[in-house]
């Protein structure tokens, strides 16, 4: 068979709807939820070469395929669709009007703030069933206890287990997509039992940071930890599915099968974050060479960001990491939205946010180039903490009246005079990634790194 052109153009990824057993040696057998990437199609538009994750490459049908996509952007995933938060019990039983067994909601409590309620139709009625904290669990009857909502839900869907009835249909709450299911449709959803978890490698915002296998290769998973970072969870793997680039960490899927476990599976960087690497080997192992070339892996993630309107908000050596083969990719994509949106600065770094973004909560690329410029001082300083000797509260008058942090020791002017465009006080004058991507380049091929 002799390839043509395709409209998936090779790289394309697509996730498998049918399992597909191999008709002759140049078939390439897979199992439903499989994700393939598209080398060609054949002249027989009924049929693509494509290669699956341990590099076999074969012939496979396509319409046994479907191109995976991105979560579309603007949509209000929930993992828990059924959470209708502050509403009454009168809205509860309008919500669940007309009758039908097995309707369901949960609310928050009315009468008792910091419980819950579950609010279930049966037989032409509304219960309302108190679920309570003790000791750190949530329970309806101290017989049965649940780390959070998700896990309850998920219980009382299989077995009625005292209720009046088993949980059967989920009431909605307006303008929501159930996240389980819009991740299984755009075919990032991966399969559990094909995960093995080895060991912890860290903490984050949601729970613990695993070390993971997943289909003979090593990964690394994020795990919630309980429902006030659920959403949270939701909004990290929605951003990660739009974004693809060899300086970002790459997002292989999402595991919501079981509502009691909960996974972003990324590929595994096994050297961690940079600024440890950059700690624990200092200036006696690495060279200007390898310190500019991670500042030219950085600039041309946060280009890619740039050019598709995403705004970081948390970038610093801490959220950039290493790969085994030295590539430095952006990650932590928690506080990441589009340009338009709107953040709250309870939770910002402050020696790595622009002052426009601390003031005004004006985020923009030019706020994150101002963070780029703080990440550079951290890369040609070995991982120093910014602002050394200034206390916290003192940073930001400071960097109002104009004060710029000094060139860290041995950083070549050419690369300080960077830092210091980043750090402009007035944001139109800062310059683009694509710009300081372009200059770094230029560093580079004329050896100005020394």
């Amino acid at each position: 068979m002799s390839v043509v052109q395709t409209p998936w153009q090779a790289g394309t990824e697509c996730v498998a709807n049918y399992d597909f057993q191999r008709r002759t040696d140049q078939d390439l057998p897979f199992t439903k939820g499989e994700v393939l990437t598209i080398v060609a199609v054949t002249r027989d538009p009924n049929w693509y070469k494509a290669k699956n994750k341990g590099g076999q490459v074969g012939f496979i049908p396509a319409n046994y395929v479907q191109k995976r996509q991105g979560v579309k952007s603007g949509t209000k995933l929930s993992l828990m669709p059924w959470f209708h938060g502050k509403i009454t019990r009168e809205q509860a039983e309008r919500l669940l009007y007309p009758p039908e067994t097995g309707l369901f909601l949960v609310r928050e409590s009315t009468n008792y703030p910091g419980d819950y309620t579950l609010c279930v139709s049966c037989e032409g009625k509304v219960e309302h069933y108190r679920i309570i904290y003790k000791t750190g669990k949530l329970t309806i009857d101290e017989e049965a206890y649940f780390d959070n909502l998700m896990q309850l839900v998920e219980h009382y869907t299989n077995d009625a287990d005292g209720l009046c009835t088993s949980l059967m249909k989920p009431k909605l709450m307006e303008g929501t997509v159930a996240a389980q299911e819009e991740f299984f449709r755009s075919g990032w959803a991966l399969k559990m039992k094909e995960l093995t978890l080895l060991q912890t490698i860290g903490r984050g915002e949601f729970g613990d940071v695993m070390l993971g296998e997943y289909k003979g290769s090593k990964v690394a998973v994020k795990c919630i930890k309980n429902d006030a970072t659920a959403q949270a969870f939701v909004a990290e793997a929605l951003v990660m599915t739009q974004l693809r680039h060899k300086n970002l960490v790459q997002l292989l899927g999402v595991i919501v099968e079981d509502r009691s476990s909960l996974f972003i599976v990324t590929e595994f960087m096994a050297k961690g974050s940079l600024v440890d690497y950059l700690r624990s080997r200092g200036r006696s192992v690495l060279g200007g060479d390898c310190l500019l070339k991670f500042s030219l892996d950085v600039s041309e993630g946060m280009e890619y960001l740039e050019d598709n309107n995403f705004v970081h908000r948390d970038l610093a050596a801490r959220n950039v990491l290493v790969s085994e083969d030295n590539i430095a990719k952006v990650s932590d994509f928690g506080l990441t939205k589009e340009a338009s949106a709107t953040q709250d600065t309870s939770k910002l770094p402050v020696k790595w946010t622009s002052p426009e973004a601390l003031r005004e909560k004006n985020f923009s690329t030019k706020s994150d180039v101002w963070s780029f410029g703080i990440l550079l001082w951290e890369i040609y300083s070995f991982g120093r903490v910014p602002y050394p000797r200034i206390a916290l509260k003192d940073v930001v008058p400071r960097v109002e009246k104009g004060y710029k942090m000094d060139a860290p020791d041995g950083c070549p002017a050419i690369v300080y005079e960077l830092m210091k465009q980043c750090w402009h006080l007035d944001p139109n004058q800062r310059p683009s990634f694509r710009k300081l991507r372009e200059q770094l380049e230029h560093i580079k091929d004329n050896e100005l790194y020394q």
